[in-house]
């Protein structure tokens, strides 16, 4: 019987400082290739369940699995994107943000396939090569997320996580951004995790669909989505999804 791509085992974590449960006994399987995405209210849990993933936090209670291997630390085998539009270091280009992991991390042979990788990445996200040498401060908000994406991706992670990365642009760019990461997906067929508190954008995206609930955080239900690609809000199929969904967010 083959090995999920990433196993969250019975996951709690609480905070003492404010004195905080924020997650009781969460657990669910990744397959290799998932695009799986989770939402909720906001403080049900959601980034933390991620920050547990990519090791930043550590469990009160239970375990994260990569590969049947339990995760104790941070490890560029899973890289995070954040919602943050400024996450990118200001005083370095374009080119030289998704270049330091790959240095710091002593990926690829040498400089200039680091070099190599980073700008195909770029190419990847849609950033042509006239952007290598801009700064962030020149770049727009969609932009600075496209960098954020290549970032990750060079890295060639086993799951690549997401943290409501297009929560803070505006709807145009967000269905573009979407679009492009759907594209991005199918070519690499990175495994996702993906939060956000938009429906809409889960159904768009997803493979899976997995529902939180607060206090304290929890999982209310897990759910395949059952729309074929492209999916499109006029859908009667989408509509009733989205219906579900609402409802029990509403719990």
């Amino acid at each position: 019987m083959s090995v999920a791509k990433l196993t969250v085992r019975n996951l709690s974590k609480r905070f003492h400082h404010p004195p905080v449960q924020a997650l009781q006994g969460v657990s669910f399987q990744v397959e290799d290739g998932d695009f799986v995405c989770i939402i909720g209210p906001s403080g049900c849990g959601k980034s933390t369940t991620l920050r547990l993933i990519a090791g930043f936090e550590h469990p009160t209670e239970g375990e994260v699995l990569l590969d049947g291997e339990r995760v104790t630390e941070p490890g560029p085998d899973r890289a995070m994107v954040f919602q943050d539009l400024n996450q990118l270091f200001p005083w370095k280009t374009t080119l030289k943000n998704v270049l330091y992991p790959l240095q710091i991390n002593r990926l690829y042979k040498n400089e200039a396939e680091r070099v190599a990788t980073a700008k195909r990445y770029l190419r990847m996200v849609g950033l042509e090569e006239n952007f290598d040498q801009a700064f962030p401060h020149q770049l727009s908000g969609g932009m600075k997320q496209r960098v954020a994406i290549a970032r990750a991706l060079a890295l060639d992670p086993k799951v690549l996580l997401m943290d409501e990365p297009f929560g803070s642009v505006d709807a145009q760019t967000r269905t573009t951004l979407q679009q492009e990461l759907l594209r991005i997906w199918e070519a690499t067929q990175k495994t996702i995790i993906f939060v956000t508190h938009n429906i809409e954008e889960a159904i768009i995206l997803g493979t899976r669909i997995i529902v939180f609930g607060t206090n304290p955080g929890r999982i209310l239900e897990i759910f395949d989505n059952p729309l074929s690609r492209p999916r499109l809000p006029s859908d009667p199929v989408f509509g009733e999804f989205w219906e579900t969904l609402f409802a029990l967010l509403k719990q």
